[in-house]
């Protein structure tokens, strides 16, 4: 982990002080707090990832980003879509997208919610227990089904605990009342954790898959599709692999652990396609202390937990953060505007910033573009959502 005093921004790790320059000039008569979206970026992500795993299907996770324009661009480039609720469903329908190309990759959903999904012709589902197989089969008969596994998370940034997913044994079992009960049944899915580190927890994931698809087999049953889920991450204070060394990797592991026998694959990325397109602006409204002798300054911004950077629990992500103040640089705890004491960002791990910042400058959040307006509250505090611009 890169501590504060390790981690200085460069500039040139996310984009060029020319490109900044347009992004500064087009955004200077937007009040605080927004985000911006850089549409290129999300465009070259969806490419990179299509090189990397070019016998994968790419399904985006709306929920990252579910701006219209985001959606167009992925639909354009022949994106599939992963879908966690009918809202979402609806919102990639009314763009004119197939529902061929939709999964309702939530496995904790209504049984009028999987009707309602069919009815609009979405046929492929993720499932992690019996009473939803058996709402699926009845409500969506015929579909396509696959079951969700536990991973470790372990590396991840993110992890996902275990309120996604159920062990394998019990995935076998699933999917075999699946298969007796009409449901089409395909794979398995696994989320190896938001923000992963460790590409070889793919290999662990896929080892525990296999067993399924082992297990499966001996019950007549034939399974065909792996999901990879998502973790797939972006630039945050840490360095990461290429995405092309994640893609090689990851299909050396579904090589090794399937053999000849290799089954259709598919990705779904969320933050990684939209995270690195985005940059938060929010304003300094105050700087203070808590003591006259000792501890760092309290910077407190008009955006915190509730506007949007909810991820910064525990600091689990630590946003790159630009001031444009130059000089000698300080440890500051950052906190948001709201009356609520969990609303401070970062203060077990301060953040260094020049000194010289002021009351009313404004600072930069990089890698902002993927679980911020989507996460921000309605009117905490009578905040309004973080709003959202496309550049």
């Amino acid at each position: 982990m890169v501590m504060a005093s390790d981690y200085k921004f460069e500039m040139g790790n996310y984009m060029s002080f020319e490109e900044f320059g347009k992004f500064k000039k087009f955004s200077m008569d937007k009040q605080t707090p927004f985000v911006m979206i850089n549409l290129d970026s999300v465009a070259k992500k969806y490419d990179e990832l299509r090189k990397a795993l070019p016998q994968s299907d790419v399904y985006y996770a709306v929920k990252a980003n579910p701006e219209i324009e985001v959606l167009k661009l992925l639909a354009e480039k022949g994106s599939f879509f992963d879908v966690a609720a009918i809202y979402e469903i609806d919102l990639v329908l009314g763009l004119g997208v197939d529902p061929s190309r939709l999964s309702f990759g939530n496995t904790i959903k209504k049984a009028r919610d999987i009707a309602y999904a069919y009815s609009k012709g979405v046929k492929l589902f993720a499932t992690d227990c019996e009473s939803d197989v058996r709402n699926i089969a009845e409500n969506a008969p015929g579909s396509r089904i696959f079951c969700r596994i536990l991973t470790k998370g372990e590396g991840a940034s993110w992890p996902l605990s275990r309120k996604f997913g159920c062990c394998p044994e019990m995935a076998l079992e699933l999917l075999t009342t699946a298969h007796r009960l009409g449901l089409k049944v395909c794979g398995v899915s696994f989320h190896v954790g938001s923000q992963q580190y460790y590409i070889s927890q793919w290999r662990d994931a896929l080892l525990n898959a296999k067993n399924v698809f082992d297990g499966a087999e001996k019950r007549g049953i034939k399974l065909d599709m792996i999901n990879l889920g998502g973790g797939f991450p972006v630039r945050y204070n840490n360095p990461i692999p290429e995405t092309a060394a994640y893609g090689a990797e990851i299909m050396e592991y579904v090589a090794e652990v399937f053999g000849n026998d290799i089954p259709k694959t598919i990705a779904e990325p969320g933050r990684y396609m939209t995270g690195e397109s985005g940059i938060l602006v929010t304003e300094v409204v105050q700087i203070s202390k808590k003591t006259i002798s000792e501890g760092s300054p309290w910077l407190y911004v008009d955006t915190g937990k509730f506007g949007g950077l909810i991820e910064t629990i525990d600091e689990s992500i630590r946003y790159p953060i630009y001031s444009e103040r130059t000089g000698k640089m300080i440890p500051y705890t950052i906190a948001g505007p709201t009356c609520d004491s969990v609303d401070v960002m970062y203060e077990k791990e301060p953040y260094m910033l020049p000194e010289a910042i002021q009351e009313g400058d404004r600072l930069y959040f990089f890698s902002t573009g993927a679980y911020t307006s989507t996460y921000s509250s309605v009117c905490f505090n009578g905040f309004p959502p973080l709003k959202t611009y496309i550049l």
